[in-house]
């Protein structure tokens, strides 16, 4: 498929490019956005805001990176505006233009997302924070430290989706995959040892939420836009879901980047990794290892990476728990739209495809 920039955004090269710009020349104002939220000094912030809107043609002048630094930087004050209250469009309604242009020039929804708050977010002093909070400055990181493995984790799950489950090579890209997730699983670990879940349910999370960008209800920046559903869509999840879990996976696939959504298109249309390991085995197993002899090794590493994002998955749901305990509460769901019910489901999907690398009828195949 086609996307109108031919640019990729999520390369490393040139996430690093959109760190260092600043088109609207906001580093001051974004300096000064964080009292202004401390006082919920909602005419500050909308004053601020209305002196970043660039002019239409001005936009039509700026790079690919340039628009994504734009929306980053425009998106810090419509997160702070909608958290004490107003719609910001409502506020400074010349800014809806400019949005729509920015998100038709990078191919993206036209407003910020955990892309634009986290990955393409300077880092040090040009630092773009709501508060200021040394924990939120954690979080963000711990996002900026997923994203290359995600990143490289995507792809390998393509190369898993295009390769024969008796194929020798495929045993070597899960393994190569299950690194990559287990740094995934650092990164949580970071939040958990550094984020309490009072800050965020508190002092964070008000910031994410969905604004309206003319006739779209747009979600704010959130956990659900770093996508590892799409290395479950690879894995097992396009045979194997569960009618939430797919509807949430939907609703997230538009905050992605171009070459995520037509890969999640393309699997979508494909039996899952699990179900062609399941139908290689066959209904004799032991007769399918003996004439592939590949099969058990890739069954194994295959099980031993369903088993590392299974750990993630329960990491996340107690995380979460936390962060969304009654007495913390202020939403009822995540700022991705997703619970904590659905987060036990997709882990218990998760365990299902898992046991789906085992076959009881079979003496040692997909067994560790």
């Amino acid at each position: 498929m086609s996307h109108p920039t031919g640019v990729d955004l999520g390369s490393p090269i040139r996430t690093a490019t959109v760190r260092e710009l600043d088109p609207l020349a906001a580093d001051p104002a974004l300096a000064a956005l964080r009292e202004q939220n401390a006082r919920a000094d909602v005419p500050a912030l909308a004053a601020a805001l209305r002196g970043l809107v660039p002019a239409l043609d001005t936009v039509g002048a700026y790079s690919t990176e340039r628009c994504a630094a734009a929306m980053r930087d425009l998106g810090l004050f419509l997160g702070s505006i909608k958290r004490h209250g107003p719609e910001p469009l409502s506020l400074v309604p010349e800014l809806r233009p400019v949005l729509l242009e920015l998100g038709r020039r990078t191919d993206l929804v036209p407003r910020d997302t955990v892309h634009h708050y986290c990955t393409w977010n300077p880092v040090g002093e040009r630092q773009r924070m709501y508060t200021g909070d040394a924990q939120e400055a954690r979080l963000q990181e711990s996002v900026r430290l997923v994203f290359p493995h995600l990143r490289a984790g995507i792809e390998l799950a393509a190369t898993l989706s295009d390769t024969a489950p008796d194929d020798a090579g495929f045993r070597r890209s899960a393994e190569e995959l299950t690194a990559h997730v287990e740094r995934i699983v650092t990164a949580i670990d970071l939040v958990v040892a550094h984020v309490t879940p009072e800050f965020f349910a508190l002092g964070l999370r008000p910031y994410f939420e969905e604004i309206t960008v003319g006739d779209r209800v747009l979600l704010g920046p959130a956990a659900a836009q770093v996508p590892l559903w799409l290395i479950d869509q690879a894995l097992w999840a396009s045979d194997h879901s569960g009618p939430a879990y797919a509807e949430f996976v939907r609703d997230s696939v538009p905050y992605a980047l171009p070459r995520w959504r037509d890969l999640y298109a393309r699997w979508s249309r494909v039996p899952s990794v699990v179900s062609r390991l399941v139908e290689a085995f066959g209904d004799h197993p032991d007769d399918a290892a003996r004439r592939m002899p590949a099969l058990r090794a890739n069954s194994e590493a295959l099980a031993r990476l369903l088993r590392v994002i299974v750990v993630f998955r329960g990491r996340h749901l107690a995380l979460a728990r936390k962060a969304y305990d009654a007495d913390l509460r202020r939403y009822p769901v995540g700022s991705g739209g997703g619970s904590t019910d659905l987060l036990r489901q997709i882990l218990d999907l998760t365990r299902t495809a898992a046991r789906l690398t085992t076959r009881p009828e079979d003496s040692g195949a997909g067994r560790t």
